[in-house]
């Protein structure tokens, strides 16, 4: 799995702004009047977020999101083991309540 295939799922959706999209990270700006989709459509290839808005990150959370700036309380993280990388996928949420950064990392296994 790559990052790029889960973007091509997401390609019906509006981008604000794109900061970044390399082969290993991605960090965009969405609409939260699309939340629900770019949600449905993160499930879709990773599965049920592992820490869902509202929960408290487990030592292990803030372990496997460390190199991409950690999650807290208000973020969701996604995440979805493959043989040689695992994916991990994070909504942070803006004080202005109408946009989320979604950050998506690919991160070697090795």
């Amino acid at each position: 799995m790559q990052l790029k295939e889960i973007m091509d799922g997401c390609k019906h959706l509006h981008v604000v702004e794109q900061r970044c999209s390399t082969t290993e990270f991605i960090d965009l700006v969405f609409n939260n009047a699309e939340i629900e989709e770019w949600q449905r459509v993160l499930s879709s290839f990773l599965g049920a977020p592992r820490k869902p808005k509202g929960q408290a990150p487990s030592d292990s959370d803030l372990r496997i999101t460390a190199k991409t700036g950690g999650i807290r309380t208000d973020q969701t993280l996604f995440e979805k083991d493959f043989p040689v990388s695992t994916i991990i996928a994070k909504f942070w949420p803006w004080k202005d309540n109408q946009h989320t950064t979604l950050r998506m990392a690919m991160l070697s296994r090795r």
